[in-house]
């Protein structure tokens, strides 16, 4: 079960009229076509780590706890290709000799997390479990794309996930996972790694920046998430009714409304802070999660649905009854409208 959140976003803050001045765009086309108004980004030697930990230390005081049995990093912007980034953030935590592992599920990397931390609790290998989604979107984005630097932003995420019992609020339902590899061409970054090395030159090569074949990604993440979005309430014995909140990754905010149409959920149930966060891939679900709970939007007691789609392909979603945490939930006021 969900006992602790928390977030982190950097303090940058890139406008859609900085942005549009650099790439030759109106701000508000840039706007229009996105629902994105402005995104954080990292400044020069922050790396996805730095962001990891502190989200991370955020959601472990949110559950008033010191100590967690493992930490997942669900993430595509690792410090490094080797090692994996999440035995760091474990030892920058003060939690050194855990189990830590990196997930690549793109932007469904946190949902797919939370599958794997209630398998480690159900095994009995772990009790409590730090899960993460953290990203630097920008090192894959071509300064020079306006379609892929208006979406892409970095931030982070965390939940603390412990061992409970399955009706006790906060418990993760049955989680809905997919993919389809078929389509890996739709959404990727064709460079770096077995198959097309990184040139020996660095800085060269186009390919080594990330590309989105737009309609075709539009049409299969409205698809996928409204489908296990169904699976996942059904499984749970819930009708879509009876969702209070629904968390989806912040993709791009037709996407979101399409998503809504397609499962019959009010505007006002759907979750959002894409207009001045952006698109921060598997950080976007457990940043929204804890932002709602630090402002008030999600309140004890609420169900949520939370889904999420990305490269891959990648699908993902599960449900929760949102409980009382036992410690300190840190906003960030200007992070959100």
């Amino acid at each position: 079960m969900i006992s602790g959140v928390g977030y982190w976003l950097p303090p940058a803050v890139l406008t859609n009229k900085v942005l549009g001045d650099r790439v030759g765009a109106s701000a508000d086309w840039l706007g229009s076509r996105t629902g994105i108004r402005s995104r954080h980004v990292v400044a020069p030697g922050t790396a996805t780590v730095d962001l990891a930990v502190r989200a991370g230390r955020r959601a472990m005081r949110s559950a008033a706890t010191e100590e967690v049995d493992a930490v997942l990093l669900a993430t595509v912007t690792p410090d490094r290709i080797c090692p994996p980034s999440a035995p760091e953030v474990a030892a920058r935590l003060g939690q050194p000799r855990i189990a830590a592992f990196d997930v690549g599920a793109a932007c469904s990397g946190f949902l797919y997390g939370l599958a794997v931390a209630g398998g480690l609790i159900a095994g009995g290998t772990a009790r409590r479990v730090l899960v993460i989604g953290a990203e630097t979107m920008t090192s894959l984005v071509d300064p020079r794309d306006a379609a892929t630097s208006a979406i892409f932003a970095d931030g982070a995420g965390a939940v603390v996930v412990r061992a409970g019992e399955p009706d006790e609020p906060g418990a993760v339902g049955p989680v809905i996972l997919g993919s389809d590899g078929s389509r890996a061409d739709l959404i990727e970054v064709p460079a770096g790694g077995s198959r097309q090395p990184l040139p020996a030159v660095p800085g060269t090569g186009g390919d080594r920046y990330l590309s989105m074949s737009g309609s075709d990604v539009f049409r299969n993440a409205v698809a996928r998430m409204a489908g296990a979005s169904r699976a996942a309430v059904g499984a749970r014995g819930w009708e879509l009714g009876d969702v209070d909140r629904v968390v989806a990754h912040q993709a791009n905010v037709h996407i979101l409304a399409a998503v809504a149409r397609k499962l019959g959920v009010p505007p006002g149930r759907m979750a959002a802070n894409i207009a001045h966060v952006g698109n921060t891939s598997a950080a976007s679900v457990p940043i929204l999660l804890a932002q709602d709970a630090a402002d008030g939007r999600l309140k004890p007691g609420d169900r949520v649905l939370a889904a999420a789609f990305g490269a891959g392909l990648t699908w993902a979603a599960t449900t929760l009854v949102w409980p009382e945490l036992p410690g300190t939930l840190e906003p960030e006021p200007s992070a959100r409208s």
